[in-house]
């Protein structure tokens, strides 16, 4: 049964994939609870795949509020109600007199706790704020970032650890570029979007370092369509806004949007 279930799954997601179905078959044959770390949207995809394949089990995902990217899951036994579990997170809100403050992004502060040591899988979605940052985390992190984080990108920051019912949300920022591309490869669009050459673009992308909607794609040639949302490591993050008709030279017009 699981060498079945790997087949379906890209070798890089295989140990996050051995991992889940651990959780449930323990919840299933042994009627253990189990809650997660923080997941993106694929893991949460996979394991919710496999939850369905086992019809003695169940799962809730939640990020601290509906519109989440990355979430915690609880996988217990289908007589366990989950409405009521608690997930395990807190509000670690950021802030500071400082009037460079405003002006730190988002990979500012994920990277200003990544570098205390902090796994990424332990923080959820990052809301920067007109006059601060919002920051979802376990519960059981929460207390040491709030002792130990004291600056972001050189900025003196101080923070205090609040309940999940005083989380505020930002909407996504995106930038947007309108782009002419001889094809929709997925070469081709990211060369454009962070000005780098084909051959250059080409390394990272064979290197496994890019994911198509959370997966990872080594394909130079796989092409993109409107909605897929495109990472690649150390550039940041773009989504496919809209793919138009084609010109009169036979370009396809894109409509990108470049997460700030």
């Amino acid at each position: 049964m699981r060498l079945d279930i790997l087949d379906h799954f890209h070798p890089d997601e295989r140990e996050f994939v051995d991992r889940a179905w651990e959780w449930v078959v323990n919840a299933g044959e042994y009627h253990e609870v189990k809650l997660t770390d923080f997941l993106d949207p694929r893991q949460s995809f996979i394991l919710q795949t496999l939850v369905n394949r086992h019809p003695d089990v169940h799962i809730r995902l939640s990020g601290g509020y509906a519109e989440a990217e990355r979430c915690r899951a609880i996988v217990a036994p289908d007589y366990r109600d989950l409405d009521n579990e608690d997930m395990g997170m807190a509000v670690l809100s950021i802030y500071s007199g400082d009037q460079k403050f405003l002006q730190l992004d988002h990979g500012d502060y994920m990277g200003a706790i990544l570098n205390l040591g902090i796994k990424r899988s332990k923080i959820g979605d990052i809301h920067v704020l007109e006059d601060g940052c919002h920051t979802v985390v376990g519960e059981d992190i929460a207390s040491y970032l709030h002792m130990q984080l004291n600056q972001v990108h050189r900025v003196h920051v101080q923070s205090e650890v609040l309940p999940l019912e005083s989380l505020r949300t930002s909407k996504v920022s995106l930038e947007t570029m309108d782009l002419t591309v001889a094809s929709l490869r997925l070469d081709g669009i990211c060369a454009d979007v962070y000005r780098l050459s084909r051959s250059k673009i080409l390394v990272p992308i064979k290197a496994g370092r890019c994911r198509v909607n959370w997966k990872a794609e080594e394909n130079p040639s796989s092409a993109l369509k409107e909605g897929d949302v495109v990472s690649l490591q150390t550039f940041g993050r773009f989504k496919v806004l809209e793919t138009g008709e084609m010109t009169k030279k036979g370009r396809y017009r894109v409509k990108i949007g470049k997460f700030l």
